[in-house]
């Protein structure tokens, strides 16, 4: 659980960056949105990879800055 809290906490600094595409904020926002149920933190999981398969420098940095 503290994985996915700290992966949140990293995407919420990437979806403030202006250097992602706007769908890809866009689709981070919605993850990061207080859906109920386990919709909003699969959407999560889902930015994550794609943010770890094209953007994986801007990731490391976030996730050291969400530490």
């Amino acid at each position: 659980m503290q994985g996915v809290k700290r992966i949140a906490r990293a995407v919420r600094l990437l979806a403030r960056d202006g250097g992602l595409p706007r769908w890809l904020r866009g689709l981070a926002a919605i993850g990061l949105a207080p859906i109920p149920g386990p919709f909003d933190e699969a959407v999560l999981l889902v930015v994550a990879a794609i943010l770890w398969l094209g953007y994986r420098e801007r990731l490391r940095a976030a996730w050291r800055n969400a530490a």
